[in-house]
């Protein structure tokens, strides 16, 4: 799933090799999923972005938007979005098909569900496109302790971290599967409500957020995941489906798999006890 490190890195990966790129045609909705979303009619997509010069990438948050002209592209969620050279083979069911004029392709197919949107500039009023691009990135230096806290203080305290963390577009972008290390590296259960937290546990998270997601970003994104050429990130996950068999990390226990606020979550029991700590 598309989340900060992903979609920068998909953004920084785009920007080295498709800007500058005219588009030739386009393909969307070829493959019928029902779960795939797209702005209006499909079918006039050739319409709206042949013949558009790809201009700039870039990530918004845990979306990926491709600025051609007047024209907007944006893949959100569950896109997987891969660039085949002219030559290459490429999937034969897919729900978007970008075809530049040099022959080489732009090839979106979608996971589970996901945005697939294309729209002339302006025309997008999505509140999760709006606040993907208005909110404030936990990469951008703006994001310091002084809004961290503003947001803590802003919630209610009886919400869990995870809820606080990755839902109602908080921190978009920070969804469930970067949710894991963040909390494993700040000693933090994510069903413990804010309630209970300590000067020092606020700090923690908020060291942790920004030195995971860094982290996550500047290696590639996460190895759970893959990039616009189809390789998996260079961030080995300490806590995710990739590892939860094995034992943790720091203290050898038995990793925690719970379903919790319509996800998997992953703890481990003793580095992130559900308890309080005594010093709040």
């Amino acid at each position: 799933m598309l989340e900060i490190p992903e979609s920068h890195t998909i953004a920084r990966q785009m920007n080295e090799t498709i800007t500058g790129k005219v588009i030739k045609t386009v393909q969307a909705n070829s493959s019928p999923h029902g779960f795939a979303f797209y702005f209006g009619d499909p079918k006039d997509y050739h319409d709206l972005l042949k013949g558009k010069k790809l201009e700039k990438v870039q990530a918004l948050s845990g979306q990926v938007e491709i600025i051609a002209e007047d024209a907007r592209i944006l893949f959100n969620d569950g896109i997987n979005i891969r660039y085949y050279a002219d030559g290459d083979k490429i999937p034969e069911k897919h729900q978007l098909l970008i075809q530049f004029e040099d022959h080489s392709r732009l090839v979106c197919t979608v996971q589970m569900y996901g945005g697939l949107w294309a729209y002339p500039e302006g025309a997008n009023d999505n509140p999760y496109y709006l606040a993907a691009r208005d909110k404030i990135s936990p990469l951008a230096d703006h994001f310091d302790r002084s809004y961290f806290h503003q947001l803590f203080n802003q919630t209610k305290k009886n919400l869990s971290t995870k809820a606080f963390l990755a839902t109602e577009q908080r921190i978009p972008g920070l969804g469930n599967g970067v949710l894991q290390d963040i909390l494993f590296n700040a000693g933090i259960h994510p069903r413990r409500k804010l309630e209970t937290f300590s000067a020092r546990e606020v700090e923690g998270l908020y060291q942790s957020l920004k030195e995971t997601l860094a982290a996550m970003t500047a290696r590639g994104g996460r190895n759970t995941e893959k990039d616009l050429f189809g390789n998996p990130g260079g961030y080995p996950t300490a806590l995710s489906a990739k590892t939860w068999k094995d034992p943790c990390p720091q203290c050898g226990s038995a990793i925690i798999r719970q379903a919790f606020l319509g996800g998997n979550v992953y703890f481990c029991p003793y580095c992130q006890p559900l308890e309080a700590s005594i010093d709040i």
